[in-house]
């Protein structure tokens, strides 16, 4: 893979127009970027732990609970596209500081919460913000670094960031929920908005718009909002409710009907919430899929292996935190190795199908685990070679899906990266508790009755959930080496308009 500059430096030049300068202090921009992803991210695993306490100390039942978990991603998942869009037209750095200000009211109120209905309120607030916050951080990433080498590396810590999120938020959890008060697990990202906002407004530079201010298209987001609300709550339903639901399959089918419409009306929108060209750049959309697969198998792993470590080997909240370390550690190192030295070399082609390959294998890895297991033989090779891989396949994936978009299109082709991984997490968890439920009953069904058998009917849903994760990631393998371009062929800018000032210095990946 090379790195060049485009040549949007001459078509701007036409207009009278000089690249922009890198800002003086980037780095300290990726610092406060990075407390913000950090704080979306953590926050989908975080709340989990507290779960079971936050219900006794507020007493609403096993039915409800899960509308704490989901109240958040529907929200979040069903307005990604709005708040990505919004940053393109206000200004990333306001939208950047509304988000910060707003998820950490709604992260107060939710931790002052006296009753189950303002907890749900406050969570779905969270969500809303949390739309807007994501997309934009991934945004002010994507328009502050544009010198090539620069740019790997950050991006390398951010995608470090987006993946080990949510093993971050399994140990802070168990930390904050052993030792302080469940009510903290909310209160956290108070502290880590203040730090963050302190740097949004110090170090995140405002662009100055030029061109005609653009217009928010409100029919194509009412139409996208309300599909990915159905695809949501419809897989959500589905991991409580079961496949025969008609409410899922009505959910399901809504979302179907609204993303069709959604996409004719954007072939013919003057002022399109998503230009299709963003989205079918073969490059962009092999990295969309790769972050969708990715997420379904995380979320997955986050699920199924935190139930086996408490549930069938007896560890408290904050070991299982502690044992999800290794992984984090792996993460970082393969993103760092990946982004400074093999992705340069070797280009997304090469990276995001090998780190599919490799978290196929730590997820069969993961199938042989059963009740008489340890940690260091049996669950931390896996854990390890997990974190490698992700760490190969998300930084690879998250700057091919931004490279070479005109900065007015940023922030929602950013979105398209948060979407992408919030559909995936939905949709891997259903799919995956499903097929565990699933595997649990005829277990049972098919096994003499024991003291152990209900224990070894679960260590068994959890290995078949493994396995299919493992099918997730070894489609992913095959797509992504099918999709991404060789080295050598060109990545389109993908925006239906003349490049601005701003992004004529926007580097441009050639693979």
């Amino acid at each position: 893979m090379v790195i060049v500059m485009t040549s949007s430096s001459t078509l701007s030049a036409s207009a009278g127009a000089t690249p922009a300068a890198a800002p003086s202090r980037r780095w300290w921009a990726l610092a406060a970027v990075g407390l913000a992803q950090l704080m979306v991210v953590l926050d989908a695993t975080v709340v989990n732990i507290a779960l079971p306490a936050a219900q006794a100390d507020l007493g609403f039942s096993d039915g409800d609970r899960q509308w704490v978990v989901t109240a958040y991603s529907l929200a979040f998942g069903s307005l990604l596209l709005l708040g990505g869009r919004l940053s393109d037209l206000i200004g990333r750095k306001r939208t950047f500081i509304i988000g910060l200000i707003g998820f950490a009211v709604a992260s107060a109120l939710g931790g002052a919460a006296d009753s189950f209905g303002l907890l749900v309120a406050a969570r779905a607030l969270q969500g809303a913000f949390g739309a807007l916050l994501a997309p934009t951080a991934l945004a002010v990433l994507t328009t502050t670094f544009t010198i090539p080498k620069e740019r790997a590396r950050a991006f390398g810590i951010f995608g470090a960031i987006a993946g080990a999120g949510g093993a971050v938020g399994l140990l802070l959890g168990g930390f904050l929920t052993e030792n302080l008060d469940w009510r903290w697990n909310l209160y956290i990202n108070v502290v880590i908005a203040v730090f963050a906002i302190v740097g949004g407004i110090l170090f995140v530079t405002s662009t100055a718009r030029t061109g005609p201010r653009p217009k928010l298209d409100i029919p194509g987001t009412i139409l996208v909002s309300g599909a990915l609300f159905g695809l949501v709550f419809g897989f959500a339903n589905a991991e409580t409710d079961g496949w025969e639901s008609p409410l899922t399959w009505g959910m399901l089918a809504g979302a179907a009907v609204l993303f069709v419409a959604f996409v004719l009306w954007q072939r013919r929108a003057a002022h399109p919430l998503l230009p299709l060209q963003i989205v079918l750049d073969r490059n962009r959309g092999a990295a969309y899929i790769s972050v969708l697969i990715a997420g379904a198998g995380m979320f997955g792993i986050f699920l199924f292996l935190t139930y086996y470590l408490q549930a069938s080997l007896g560890y408290s909240p904050m070991q299982t935190g502690f044992a999800f370390l290794p992984m984090i550690v792996m993460l970082v190192l393969a993103a760092q190795l990946g982004t400074n030295i093999f992705v340069p070399r070797f280009g997304p082609k090469i990276m995001v199908p090998t780190g599919m390959a490799l978290a196929t294998v730590a997820m069969l890895l993961f199938t042989r685990l059963d009740l008489d297991s340890t940690y260091v033989g049996g669950v931390l090779p896996a854990l390890m070679l997990m974190g490698f891989a992700m760490g190969t396949i998300m930084p690879a994936s998250m700057q091919t899906a931004t490279l070479g978009v005109d900065r007015q299109f940023a922030g929602v082709a950013s979105a398209m990266v948060n979407t992408s991984q919030q559909v995936g997490g939905s949709i891997g968890v259903a799919l995956l508790n499903t097929l565990a439920a699933t595997a649990a009953t005829d277990y049972i069904a098919s096994h003499t009755a024991s003291a152990s058998i209900a224990a070894e009917a679960a260590v068994h849903s959890y290995s078949t959930a493994y396995f299919y994760g493992a099918m997730f990631f070894a489609v992913g393998a095959v797509v992504s080496a099918l999709l991404f371009r060789r080295r050598g062929q060109g990545i389109g800018l993908g925006s239906p308009a003349t490049p601005s000032a701003d992004s004529a210095a926007e580097p441009v990946l050639a693979h």
